[in-house]
């Protein structure tokens, strides 16, 4: 594998680890508004991270996954990158704005029972896991039939 399929490789790699993150941080808390001190019920509690490392993390994640995309893009745009590999690219990426976002659902705060993230376990998780179960068949298929070639 020469420089250039790694670091595309790893571009890959990178955007579909950074892109759930980046949702998440750019969707924000879903958590209800009430008053100072009132509590909230919670399907599942968010991780307790303070104010700037939230930022930091959400930040590198967009920068990460935006860097990521404009390297592909243009890879594939210079016959660099095979855009049979997109097919496998996009539904991973979707997966990963859905988890994002599902997870941003999931864990806010409501007042009384959260049907939001009843249905983002309902519909969500097997719809990731089918998008997700795609780019890996896809995948591998392109593996196989690139070694069949050789």
């Amino acid at each position: 594998m020469g420089n250039t399929a790694r670091g595309l490789l790893t571009a890959a790699i990178a955007c579909v680890v950074a892109t759930p993150v980046a949702v998440w941080w750019l969707v924000g808390d879903l958590s209800a508004p009430v008053p100072a001190g009132a509590p909230l019920d919670y399907t599942l509690r968010p991780p307790a991270l303070p104010a700037w490392a939230e930022w930091v993390i959400g930040i590198v994640a967009v920068l990460v996954t935006g860097v990521s995309l404009v390297l592909l893009v243009r890879a594939s745009r210079r016959s660099r990158f095979d855009p049979r590999w997109w097919a496998a690219l996009v539904p991973a990426l979707t997966a990963g704005a859905l988890a994002g976002l599902g997870w941003r659902v999931v864990t806010a705060g409501t007042i009384g029972p959260n049907i939001g993230a009843g249905l983002a376990l309902m519909l969500g998780v097997p719809f990731v896991a089918l998008l997700l179960l795609w780019a890996i068949g896809w995948s591998a298929h392109l593996l196989r039939s690139r070694r069949a070639i050789r």
